[in-house]
């Protein structure tokens, strides 16, 4: 029943959506067709078709003589514009003239004269379709592949191989099926072989077909012996083994002979996706790697004859790709014996394949390589070598040597070979490379980070004096090492009885050395990208050198400020480069030092309560000297970061001296209203040099720094804006002194903030402000009368300061009073002065007071504070009749004689 109802409720929603949708698809079909009949309509109708009035026939020409024709009404169609209309009867030329017609009582159609431009059949035509963007392409040529040859066999193949192999699977783990698995078992290997037999027999007259076949059916085949060796133990080791040797040769001899590349990846995919379909979890990697060996053993075959890249490089990736993934999952030390043999076995297949590759492909005027077996089966080699060792380095060291020995060889005996001159080089490389990484292996990490960095750097110098590329990446190659060597077994490494004077630490020292110097060099030869990235290396191993030798010998209470002083020293000695040298990255270094002190700043706050704690009392002035230095530094050569810089540099100071505020206030107990005051004074002081003081704050740019004043004004009043904001919910208590409105610290900081804000708004404007502006400037000018109110309330009323403030019945009449008060003013002073926005506003506020009087006010009627809120809105709407009854007279007359003029 539940089963039913699912089914006729997603039949109800499939149908709720689909008519929707026919319906939008009949509409449109509908409105193109009107479109079209339109053009259509107006094709005909249209001027060059009708017969002008002075073309028109006169009643007494001459005519030829023509048959008497029955007229014959018009047809609607849009074919009456090509049909010549029939011509009158003649009239004799003695015959008297007839009298003339009626008018008609309905206008008669005009005729049509035969088009003197005739159309063709392009304009008739409807519009050429748009061009196909790309995804239209991109599908298009996915559907042309799946459209193309013999798609049933194609996608039918690769869904039987996958059929069969979950049918074993799930028959096996289900026991359905009761007959004996080998009865089952050998049916399938009889309709695979059949299969086979009929593709061989096709494979001239179906060629597309056949070769699918038969992939797929050695596929299957392979599926099959595994299957019977591994899930079932119907067969052993040797037999299954000699049966896959047999499938794996005629596969190999099949795609030979008729040059199938397609046929032998089938074969390939089915062969090696075989022991994962099929996987029972046995833990028997001996089997898994025989059988992965026989299918390279194949395609080794297959190479030898055809230089099939493809099937090369699936079974890398297959072969690689499993061992690793049991290697990471299922290795012990245990097996190593039983492992280690088809690690080498591997490595000499795919050692020998890109020789194979390249000896069909080469030709005498060029020469190709397999880049990604040449250089990545190495690589993972190596790496699962390492894996089985543990980390043994001797034996490591051993591998490595006997691996560059290997490469040597085959360098040596290709390199006189045109065809193969590349490969040669590539085996070169490796040799080089295995013989330098057998160094670190047999030798500790310290020297040899030292020995590497400095040869690398000295390669780079050589290969760009000599123009030689192979130095100079052998070079960059072999500062990476460097890296390598002295980060394998950091833990000992960093532990040191001496700060500076260690072999870490000056390892470390070296490496980034050499990557400045691999950057000046290659920017002296303007590569600057190659420049840029090894700059960035050598800072990378700068820094973070330095931060392991803070945090390895510097007290925790002092490590941030020797941070800042490391920021403060690297930002220097990159600005005396770029002095000399001027370079962008140089410049963005030393911006980044003032850039990183923000964050800094804040973390001491959290860490010591005060940025000036301990150090910090000399560690920031250091970093003050440092900063002025570097800012000279750049005035020259640095464009947009040499302001950016200084405007940093402004901005860093205030946030400082705010923190310490901070401090202050929690040191000596403070009320809150002085440490808001004393938080915002180092930014209002900026706002007023910034405004009044410009000359002060553009030292040492100058002039230069004039562009970004904008900027500068902005970040402040950004910031004192947020201040303001937050300070609202402060009570502004002034303790120890008494609190009084208007004189106490909080708010007498924020009125400087509102007028220095409005000074900043008229500054240059005079009275062209936009109204935006100005209805802003009133709006925080009435919300800051409103905290003075409730803090009033809070500090001489009693109440609370917390959420149930505004409810009272006391804050609620002074805001009342208050407002009122407010919008008297207003009201009466626009109407004087004859501005009608300080009336309009004055109104409003009034309007806003009434509602608020109706709608909260009226409900504290029954005791005095309610009772005098009324009366005083009264009371004082009374005085405002009296003293402005109207809006201001000057601005009526301006829209009276506006009005005048327009009419």
């Amino acid at each position: 029943m539940d089963d039913t109802l699912v089914f006729w409720g997603l039949l109800l929603l499939a149908v709720a959506l689909l008519v929707p949708v026919l319906l939008v698809m009949a509409l449109l079909q509908v409105a193109s067709l009107k479109r079209r009949v339109s053009a259509l309509e107006a094709a005909v109708h249209s001027p060059r078709n009708e017969v002008p009035a002075e073309a028109a026939v006169p009643p007494f020409a001459e005519r030829e003589p023509a048959p008497r024709v029955a007229p014959v009404p018009p047809r609607p169609s849009f074919d009456d514009q090509q049909t010549p209309t029939p011509a009158a009867p003649s009239v004799p030329v003695s015959a008297p003239p007839l009298p003339p017609l009626p008018e008609p009582s309905r206008p008669l159609p005009a005729r049509v004269a035969p088009d003197p431009v005739q159309r063709t059949a392009q304009e008739w035509a409807p519009p050429a379709p748009a061009e196909p963007n790309f995804i239209e392409r991109g599908i298009e040529h996915i559907k042309q592949w799946f459209t193309s040859g013999n798609v049933p066999v194609k996608v039918g193949m690769l869904v039987l191989l996958a059929g069969v192999a979950a049918l074993l699977k799930y028959a096996s783990d289900q026991g359905w099926l009761s007959m004996p698995i080998e009865f089952r078992l050998a049916a399938i290997s009889a309709a695979a072989l059949a299969g086979l037999v009929f593709a061989w027999r096709k494979r001239e007259s179906h060629r597309t077909f056949a070769l699918a076949l038969q992939g797929g059916a050695i596929g299957v085949l392979l599926l099959t012996v595994f299957a019977a060796f591994k899930n079932y133990s119907l067969i052993d080791a040797g037999p299954a083994f000699a049966i896959s040797v047999v499938l794996i040769a005629g596969l190999s001899v099949m795609a030979v002979l008729q040059e199938s590349r397609t046929l032998a990846i089938l074969g390939v995919l089915a062969g090696f996706m075989a022991p994962i379909w099929l996987s029972s979890d046995s833990g028997n990697h001996v089997g898994l790697f025989s059988y992965y060996a026989l299918l390279n053993a194949g395609i080794f075959a297959i190479a030898w004859v055809r230089p099939w890249r493809i099937l090369n490089l699936l079974g890398f990736a297959f072969t690689w790709g499993i061992g690793t993934a049991w290697g990471v999952m299922d290795y012990s030390p245990a097996k190593f014996n039983s492992t280690e043999p088809f690690l080498v076995l591997f490595f000499v297949f795919y050692l020998l394949l890109p020789l194979l590759y390249a000896r069909k492909v080469a030709t005498p005027g060029s020469a190709r390589i397999d880049g990604c077996l040449l250089f990545g089966t190495p690589l993972i080699a190596f790496s699962l070598q390492a894996g089985l060792l543990q980390g043994e380095r001797m034996p490591l060291a051993l591998c490595a040597l006997g691996v560059a020995v290997l490469y040597t060889v085959l360098a040596r005996a290709l390199i006189n070979k045109e065809r193969l001159d590349v490969l040669a080089r590539g085996y070169a490389i490796l040799a080089v490379g295995f013989a330098t990484l057998a160094v670190p292996l047999a030798l500790s990490a310290r020297a040899t980070a030292s020995v590497f960095a400095l040869e690398g750097a000295g390669l780079v110098w050589l290969g760009l004096m000599q123009e030689r590329r192979l130095a100079r990446w052998s070079g960059i190659g072999l500062q990476l090492a460097a890296a390598v060597a002295l980060l394998i077994g950091s833990s000992a490494i960093w532990q040191a009885e001496m700060a500076v004077a260690n072999a870490a630490f000056m390892g470390a020292l070296l490496i980034a050395l050499a990557g400045f110097a691999t950057a000046w060099l290659y920017r002296g030869v303007g590569r600057l990208q190659v420049a840029t990235v090894a700059y960035v290396w050598g800072l990378a191993w700068w820094l973070g050198n330095l931060t392991m030798e803070i945090g390895d010998f510097v007290t925790p209470g002092s490590r941030l400020h020797a941070l800042l002083v490391m920021l403060g020293v690297t930002g220097w000695l990159a600005a005396e480069v770029q002095r000399r040298a001027p370079a962008f990255a140089l410049s963005l270094t030393t911006l980044g030092s003032l850039v990183l002190a923000f964050p800094l700043a804040f973390v001491q706050l959290s860490e010591y309560g005060q940025p000036f704690a301990g150090h910090g009392a000399w560690a920031w002035p250091l970093f003050a000297v440092l900063g002025l230095r570097s800012l000279l530094c750049l005035r020259a050569g640095s464009g947009a970061i040499a302001g950016l810089a200084q405007l940093a540099w402004l901005l860093l100071w205030p946030t400082v001296l705010s923190l310490l505020a901070w401090h202050i206030g929690d040191r000596f107990k403070l009320a809150e209203g002085w440490v808001g005051m004393l938080l915002v004074l180092p930014w209002l002081l900026l706002a007023v040099l910034s405004m009044r003081r410009w000359t002060l704050l553009s030292q040492p740019l100058g002039a230069a720094f004039d562009r970004y004043r904008p900027a500068l004004q902005m970040a402040v009043f950004g910031a004192l804006g947020l201040w303001w904001l937050a300070s609202l919910a402060s009570a502004g208590s002034a303790a120890p002194l008494p609190w009084i409105v208007l004189i106490n610290p909080l708010e007498l900081a924020e009125i400087a903030v509102l007028v220095l804000a409005a000074m900043r708004l008229w500054e240059g404007r005079g009275e062209r402000i936009p109204p935006m502006q100005l209805v802003g400037m009133a709006v925080a000018a009435l919300v800051l009368v409103t905290v003075m109110t409730l803090r009033a309330v809070h500090h001489w009323g009693g109440e609370p300061w917390n959420d149930t403030l505004l409810g009272t019945q006391l804050a609620q009449t002074s805001l009342t009073v208050v407002w009122s008060l407010l919008g008297v003013v207003g009201w009466v002073s626009g109407s004087r002065r004859g501005q009608w926005g300080l009336w309009l506003a004055g109104a409003i506020l009034m309007g806003v007071v009434l509602a608020k009087l109706l709608l909260i006010d009226r409900g504290n009627l029954g005791d005095l504070l309610g009772i005098g809120a009324f009366i005083a809105y009264g009371l004082l709407c009374t005085l405002v009749g009296w003293l402005a009854p109207a809006p201001p007279r000057r601005v009526f007359e301006a829209k009276n004689n506006n009005e005048e003029a327009s009419a």
